[in-house]
């Protein structure tokens, strides 16, 4: 149990372009991992090691490492900034006891800044801020501090400030300590030197000093009676109170420096250590044990039953299948049998391998902890829970996003035909925000992601790495449908008497729009045994089922409730697919009576302009039906305006903003919810083999 205390599992997250890569390959640098620092800008990043990264000079898949600093292990997770691939930081942050969030010193919360930080909160990661690109014009420290209060609703607090900003920026003063650091440019920052404080910032060092230890004591009783009296606070009980209050999610400690000018990465690891959970520090991980349909507890223990969770699949061409897994308790070695839950299906364990990036080392074991990638597994997918098979249990999976982007692939050649199937069942097993199936009438393949560049990058990966040559279709949009009626006692019936054995179900339902207006929610209500319990499954399968297909366009239906509240059985002839037929028959013919509609995706969009060109974008935005929000005009050079619109009328908006603003526009889009077309706008006929 002592080694879990050195351990730190922490994922690295931010909107594009914030720095995280750059970040930790001087992580890497400084702890000795490697010799040599990678850059994004020269295509040499350790992490970004696909060829689609290197030549764009993004993340577009999470990659593991880990290093060592000050005794401790630290398990870190490079994470995508592009909206795109959302997915890898959902997952990452399902398995993460820590997070560090990076935001740049001048554009303070973009977007995706704002959806990684929802993620957090969803898995209830303990993180803390780094405020990155110190050294950039326009680098604010305590306006980025402001604006985590107003947009993330954060209680940050500032653990140091930056000496100087801009060209100026020399190095951090440590609030707590009153010690101050720069960086020696000999030895690309990896000697910290220590100085004096410099006079200017004594005021300020003793405002911001006394602001954290009041937001420090407010929270903790046993300080805060100190605080009261006047007594002295020690720096070690402000450090434990801090650390204890960033594990529980109370405090969001921030820091600052410069990943790409080499200063303030040791001091950021430093804070690591003090202030992020060990995996014994988080609550023990709760999941439902399956023979007993209750829940357990599993504590980071490495004697206690072993449990882990799958977190991501991937393919390698030197060893097969990947399967990453995060392990919550006990400790296995290699050779030995898991069991896949979700499956009830036995694995054996042929290799367990410690990743750096795409670079692999052989272990023998895995303890409570560990973050590793084991070879052998087969049934396995994102989200599966893997567990000793005498002590199954299963843990919470992982909130997988809805594509919302549809085009139609065709292969180039019969060859490619054949390879096809293959390379895209590949691709879904990956990634489940993928997904493909073959258009009923028309006979094409349609692929379904979260944008453009997803898809694009999916496409090319075929064709580098499978020798899969396609032709893609038009982008088309994800459309959904809903309900704004309810339909009440509507009957479904299948009957099929022949020779022998007959077919008989009879359902009676109720469909209504669901609270949230997004999941899909099933209920029985039926009394005395009209529908035996036995085909209440088969009866929420077929509404499921119907579900799929909307009575409108075709499209998938979301935000139902369906009831079922009544029915009849025959004794002899009643079967599980003849319930599910009828439920499926009566699903139908609910929706068609419901008042149906057509829901489209609206977009998130942040765009940044020059002044001059603002009023040019705002018209142009009206014309595409957006409902713009804010515009901040706070700096001339870089005003910046969020609204949502419809993600039909934003294909090609990149040539179209660059064109209106002579190449020095630029906008963020991401997801953001349904809502209903307008009836004039609500797309007709069909096209690229895409059921409209």
């Amino acid at each position: 149990m002592n080694g879990l205390k050195n351990i730190r599992n922490i994922g690295i997250a931010a909107h594009i372009d914030a720095g995280k890569t750059t970040l930790t390959e001087r992580i890497l640098y400084y702890t000795g991992r490697q010799h040599k620092m990678g850059e994004v800008h020269e295509g040499s990043a350790t992490m970004d090691y696909m060829v689609q990264e290197r030549e764009r000079g993004i993340t577009i898949t999470s990659a593991a490492t880990y290093c060592s600093f000050k005794g401790h292990t630290i398990n870190i997770i490079d994470t995508p900034g592009h909206v795109d691939f959302t997915i890898e930081v959902e997952r990452c942050m399902r398995v993460l006891d820590g997070l560090v969030a990076l935001f740049d010193a001048v554009a303070a919360v973009q977007p995706q800044s704002e959806t990684v930080w929802r993620q957090a909160n969803r898995y209830k990661v303990p993180r803390i801020a780094f405020v990155n690109k110190m050294d950039k014009i326009g680098a604010d420290f305590l306006n980025v501090i402001a604006k985590m209060r107003e947009r993330l609703m954060a209680p940050a607090v500032a653990v140091q400030i930056p000496i100087g900003s801009e060209a100026n920026f020399l190095g951090v003063i440590d609030l707590l300590e009153e010690r101050a650091w720069t960086f020696s440019e000999k030895d690309l920052g990896a000697t910290v030197i220590e100085i004096e404080v410099p006079p200017e910032y004594r005021d300020e060092i003793k405002s911001l000093r006394a602001e954290l230890i009041e937001r420090i004591c407010e929270r903790d009783d046993s300080l805060l009676a100190k605080y009261v009296a006047e007594e002295h606070i020690t720096v070690k009980e402000i450090k434990t109170a801090l650390r204890q209050l960033t594990c529980q999610g109370q405090l969001v400690p921030v820091l600052c420096g410069s990943a790409f000018k080499n200063k303030g990465v040791q001091t950021l690891l430093d804070a690591v250590i003090d202030y992020l959970p060990a995996p014994d520090d988080v609550p023990p991980i709760r999941g439902r044990v399956p023979s007993k349909d209750k829940e357990e507890e599993r504590r980071a223990d490495e004697n206690a039953p072993f449990s882990a969770l799958a977190f991501k699949v991937q393919s390698d061409p030197h060893v097969g299948k990947l399967t990453f897994i995060r392990v919550y308790s006990g400790k296995i070695a290699k050779g030995e049998t898991l069991l896949n839950v979700r499956e009830n299906k036995k694995e054996r364990i042929m290799r367990i391998l410690r990743m750096h990036a795409n670079h692999r080392q052989d272990i023998d074991e895995v303890r409570a902890g560990d973050i590793v990638a084991v070879v052998g597994l087969r049934s396995v997918l994102t989200g599966d829970t893997l567990t000793d098979p005498k002590h199954p249990i299963y843990l919470e999976s992982i909130h997988i996003p809805e594509p919302v982007l549809n085009v139609a692939l065709e292969p180039k050649t019969r060859a490619d035909q054949e390879k096809l199937g293959t390379a895209l069942a590949k691709f879904s097993e990956e990634d489940p925000t993928f997904r493909y199936r073959t258009d009923e009438e028309s006979g094409q393949v349609v692929v379904s992601g979260m944008g453009e560049l997803h898809l694009e990058i999916i496409v090319d990966r075929m064709l580098r790495e499978l020798n899969v040559s396609a032709k893609v279709g038009r982008p088309q949009v994800a459309y959904r449908e809903t309900i704004r009626g309810v339909a009440e006692g509507v009957e479904g019936k299948f009957i099929r008497q022949t020779g022998g054995r007959g077919q008989y179900g009879h359902v009676i339902l109720n469909v209504e729009p669901s609270d949230d207006g997004k999941e899909i929610v099933f209920e029985e209500r039926v009394v005395g045994g009209n529908v035996p319990k036995q085909y209440f499954r088969a009866v929420e399968e077929g509404v499921r089922e119907a579900l799929n297909c909307g009575p409108l366009k075709g499209y998938p239906v979301i935000g139902v409730k369906a009831t079922l509240i009544d029915g009849s059985h025959h004794p002899v002839d009643s079967s599980e697919l003849a319930f599910k037929i009828a439920s499926s028959l009566a699903t139908k013919e609910a929706l068609r009576r419901a008042n149906p509609v057509l829901l489209e995706p609206l977009m998130l969009v942040e765009i940044t302009v020059p002044e001059g060109y603002l009023g040019e974008v705002i018209g142009d935005l009206n014309t595409r039906r957006a409902k713009i929000e804010t515009i901040d005009t706070n700096n001339p050079q870089a005003c910046t305006v969020r609204g949502l619109v419809p993600l039909a009328e934003m294909f090609g908006y990149a040539t179209s903003l660059r064109s209106k603003t002579q190449g020095r526009g630029s906008f963020t889009m991401e997801f953001h919810s349904y809502e209903e077309v307008p009836k004039e706008m609500a797309p007709v006929g069909e096209e690229i083999g895409v059921k409209l």
